[in-house]
């Protein structure tokens, strides 16, 4: 249970973090494309901390070496893949369905990533770190 409610406040502060840059970002740039740039700089942000803060809280990880490290992440980014999709599709869809509003397409993401994030801890509990380690 303890490990369950670290894993939820690890992934409401990643999602923060999301949200936070694709705010930001947008508050610097309106020009074409701006959701969608946004999106993806919010989605990068987010991997990162989540990633510095699930190997380092959740798994308990440590790298042998700067290629180990390295393969990690990457097998870590792969394993996001889908779970990226479900949540730029709860995004998008909101932008959508609440015809562009920010704070619901926001609720959308934070919506996606919940979902997201839930499917990512047994991957990478059975994938990524479970083999890297």
């Amino acid at each position: 249970m303890r490990i369950a409610l670290l894993y939820a406040l690890l992934a409401a502060v990643a999602t923060a973090v999301n949200i936070g840059a694709q705010d930001a970002f947008l508050r610097m740039y309106g020009g074409p494309l701006h959701v969608l740039a946004s999106v993806i700089v919010g989605t990068a942000a987010g991997l990162i901390v989540k990633y510095l803060l699930d190997k380092r809280y959740i798994f308990k990880f440590r790298a042998r070496d700067a290629a180990h490290s390295t393969r990690t992440f990457a097998l870590y980014t792969v394993m996001g893949l889908l779970t990226t999709l479900v949540f730029w599709c709860f995004e998008f869809g909101f932008h959508a369905l609440f015809e562009g509003s920010r704070e619901m397409r926001y609720l959308g993401g934070a919506l996606g990533l919940a979902m997201g994030y839930a499917v990512k801890y047994h991957l990478d509990q059975r994938y990524v770190f479970k083999a890297a380690g």
